[in-house]
């Protein structure tokens, strides 16, 4: 091959590498928005196709328990705003939840661990407190549902760290608030990898591995991975 040839081939990979990098850089920019947009359109649209399964949940919560059939609660967002976190109810109306409060310090402090027996201080009293049609709800997930109305409101998306109510995010060791840096979500990497057997720091390397590599194909591959998570009921608690 010729010096003239040996140019032409550099000149050529190049350009290739600044076309990549351009594209890479276009798809960066464009992200967010396309997140957004897209998540907001299926939100709706399931919204829409799973009305009955709405209504009949609302009914047979009603029917089950005394009380508003979703549960609304203050829960911390991106950046630290706080916002309407919004489930269907699985838990008995006016109860005493300052044993779960207590609970929930000591997870995010590391004094307890989710899979560790320390739980089971708190976890019979809780099964007491939880509905019966809360079981089947919280174990299939579809307490969940509620939360599209979130995604749509943009206080949350589809894919990224669970949200933490108040009085965690105040147990937050400072590297934990790197998980407030991206919006809250639905699933996440941590959801796919042990879900409720995970310690909360783990939790949290998760999240910030998310927030740090978050692109649509990483997306797609949670949502992908989170589907048999669902149906297969693992780590639902």
């Amino acid at each position: 091959m010729g010096f003239a040839n040996i140019s032409l081939l550099v000149v050529a990979l190049n350009l290739r590498a600044r076309q990549k990098t351009r594209l890479l850089s276009h798809l960066a920019r464009t992200y967010p928005l396309t997140k957004r947009v897209a998540e907001t359109i299926v939100s709706i649209v399931l919204l829409v196709l799973l009305a009955p399964v709405f209504l009949l949940i609302t009914l047979a919560i009603r029917w089950d328990s005394p009380g508003p059939a979703i549960f609304r609660q203050t829960r911390v967002g991106k950046n630290g705003k706080p916002f309407a976190f919004y489930k269907f109810r699985t838990m008995h109306q006016d109860i005493d939840r300052r044993a779960h409060l207590a609970f929930l310090k000591a997870f995010v402090s590391g004094h307890i661990s989710e899979g560790g027996n320390s739980r089971d201080v708190f976890k019979p009293a809780q099964r007491q407190q939880i509905t019966r049609l809360g079981i089947f709800l919280r174990r299939t997930s579809l307490d969940e549902l509620p939360q599209l109305i979130n995604v749509i409101k943009g206080e949350m998306g589809f894919i990224g760290p669970r949200p933490n109510v108040v009085a965690e995010v105040e147990s937050y060791a400072n590297w934990h608030r790197k998980r407030l840096e991206i919006l809250p979500g639905i699933t996440g990497l941590a959801q796919i990898n042990g879900r409720s057997s995970l310690a909360f720091d783990e939790i949290v390397w998760y999240d910030i591995e998310y927030a740090e590599n978050e692109c649509l194909a990483l997306d797609m591959l949670i949502l992908w991975r989170t589907l048999p998570v669902v149906l297969l009921c693992r780590g639902a608690k």
